[in-house]
């Protein structure tokens, strides 16, 4: 049934869904990879497409920007539209000094000083892991296609203009690799729903050399990732 954030209908949203920030970036992977292609949403232009990618259904929506933008979604889409899995492809700073410019990260966990847990659930935890069996999965299609995977613990803020001096400031047993905005509510609301969730994110600025893609670069570079997600599925 349609939610105030979704309109989609009844069965038209399939069990797995990938989340892309933008929701720009949702309809361009909905346009190049996938086929027999339908509109289900476009409730404050967060454009949803189901289709099918090599026979498998799937459905491809946008999250918008920070952790309750993509909570609201996650928990509309795993409660009332019966989603099993979300994996959330974005993009994100790199803090580790080994990450490079477009290297792919696999988030085990995510920290943050967000009070999204607590608000939704009353949790105080800080510390979300990924769905264990679905990054499994992940890591091993990314070995069958050859896509070199970097693994770790990232911080997810809620200001992106100070993300460097968060990450100097989370606990430094977590060894943070890098930040991005949206993991650590994705992760409460699949645990608070029994679902399962993944990140996949991609570097596009250094925090060690400053280095960053532009916004074109970023397009191009975002496809390694996208394709690894859904040959995931």
């Amino acid at each position: 049934m349609p939610t105030p954030h979704i309109e989609a209908k009844e069965g038209t949203i399939a069990e797995v869904v990938l989340m892309p920030g933008d929701p720009l970036r949702a309809k361009f992977i909905a346009e190049k990879y996938l086929e027999n292609v339908e509109l289900i949403n476009i409730v404050r232009n967060m454009n949803g497409y189901t289709g099918y990618y090599k026979n498998k259904r799937v459905t491809v929506m946008g999250s918008g920007i920070g952790i309750p933008s993509i909570g609201i979604y996650a928990y509309e889409l795993y409660k009332f539209y019966d989603v099993k899995k979300i994996i959330r492809i974005g993009s994100c700073g790199g803090y580790a000094p080994s990450l490079n410019i477009y290297d792919i990260i696999l988030v085990d966990n995510s920290y943050s000083e967000s009070s999204f847990a607590y608000a939704l659930s009353g949790s105080k935890e800080n510390v979300i892991g990924a769905s264990k069996t679905l990054n499994r999965q992940i890591e091993e299609t990314s070995k069958k296609l050859g896509t070199n995977l970097y693994r770790g613990t990232i911080l997810t803020s809620d200001a992106f203009y100070n993300e460097e001096n968060q990450l100097k400031n989370a606990p430094k047993e977590l060894n943070c690799i890098a930040a991005e905005m949206e993991a650590f509510g994705l992760f409460h609301v699949a645990n608070v729903l029994n679902k399962e969730a993944s990140c996949l994110v991609t570097v596009v600025k250094s925090f060690v050399t400053n280095e960053s893609a532009s916004s074109i670069e970023r397009e191009k570079s975002l496809v390694q990732m996208i394709e690894l997600a859904l040959e995931s599925i």
